[in-house]
């Protein structure tokens, strides 16, 4: 292919775990352009942060955690965390010259001759010996289907296109789904809303008392576990339950967190249980998490029967050229930024071992 370009290491995202791991292979003394690109296919600095709603300020965000080698200082709380961490990520990529290309999407990742990969993109095709994959989940949100879901004549939404609360004002808006976003938008919603209906598949565990590291460590051996297994990975929040913080006391004595058991199916005004009852409704909210985005690894096949890549640590078992960051137990801030650090050294050892293909 005339466009075929060669690099030691392709990048894929650059979100927190893509900044993490480009981060440490300039560290390494990779040079970007020559021994690795970062290909990004966001249209500014930021990941998935800059598609965040406005009302999302960064004083709300549940432990953003700095850049290796930079930290986040000065931010205003009432900023929206769009912009303030859009800003400190572009930052970034200045200061230690990453070079992410964007907006790059990547199509497919293939076996290629020598033991190379070949990353198939809209912007022509890259040859790499190992493949950091930072994808994250942002642009896979879950859509949970129910009958009678195309009949419903108001408006159904993701978690992902969330706008802000001011746009539910005067409707009648179902919020579906346990985790954080869930009752982020709920209390948001309901000064806003006619009425409000928190609907949750099982019942939502509620933490009280410190998360300590402990705490955190067991939240994560579950999770790795999983991987390690090749089952599709759970979110670490969802093995730690929801913080009981003023807030959501606050929100639970209003009534506004009083959770009903998922409903049977979706009626063109509502929705209904089998016992007969029903609630009206203008608006469905799904806040029902996100899915991996791998789907350009397929060609690889390092899917499971249980339907995950199966994991340790960073690297995929089956192929050790792979290192997926922020994918099971480093899907989070302080992880993704650990796991790109361990991706690299990994790679390093690997390429280290094998001779450059002619």
């Amino acid at each position: 292919m005339n466009d075929m370009r060669e690099v030691e290491v392709v990048v894929i995202g650059a979100g927190q775990g893509g900044l993490a791991g480009a981060y440490h292979l300039r560290r390494t003394g990779f040079e970007p352009e020559r021994d690795f690109v970062v290909l990004d296919h966001s249209p500014a600095p930021g990941g998935a942060w800059q598609f965040r709603w406005p009302s999302l300020t960064y004083g709300k965000v549940h432990g953003m955690h700095a850049l290796p080698g930079m930290e986040l200082t000065g931010a205003d709380p009432d900023r929206p965390s769009s912009e303030v961490v859009g800003e400190y990520f572009a930052a970034y990529e200045r200061t230690f010259d990453l070079r992410v290309r964007r907006p790059v999407d990547v199509r497919a990742v293939r076996e290629s001759e020598g033991g190379r990969l070949v990353v198939e993109t809209s912007d022509g095709s890259w040859s790499t010996r190992a493949l950091v994959n930072a994808t994250g989940t942002w642009d896979r949100p879950f859509w949970p289907r129910y009958p009678g879901q195309e009949t419903f004549r108001g408006r159904q939404l993701h978690t992902a296109q969330y706008p802000g609360p001011e746009e539910f004002a005067g409707l009648r808006v179902i919020v579906v789904g346990g985790g954080a976003s869930g009752t982020q938008h709920l209390l948001e919603i309901a000064p806003y809303a006619a009425a409000t209906t928190w609907v949750t598949r099982r019942p939502p565990v509620f933490r009280e008392g410190p998360f300590d590291e402990g705490a955190g460590r067991a939240a994560v051996a579950l999770v790795e576990e999983r991987v390690r297994q090749g089952l599709p990975p759970r979110s670490v929040v969802s093995v730690t339950g929801l913080p009981l913080n003023d807030t959501i006391r606050q929100g639970i004595a209003d009534g506004v967190l009083e959770r009903l058991a998922m409903f049977d199916r979706i009626t063109p005004d509502g929705v209904e249980w089998d016992d007969g009852r029903r609630v009206d409704a203008d608006v469905i909210l799904w806040a029902t998490g996100f899915r991996a985005a791998v789907d350009h690894l397929a060609p690889l096949r390092l899917r499971e029967p249980g339907g995950g890549i199966r994991v340790d640590g960073t690297q995929a078992v089956t192929d050790p050229r792979i290192h997926l960051v922020g994918y099971g137990p480093s899907a989070s801030t302080i992880g993704a930024n650990r796991a790109g650090r361990a991706a690299v050294r990994d790679i390093r050892r690997l390429l280290a071992n094998e001779p450059a293909a002619a």
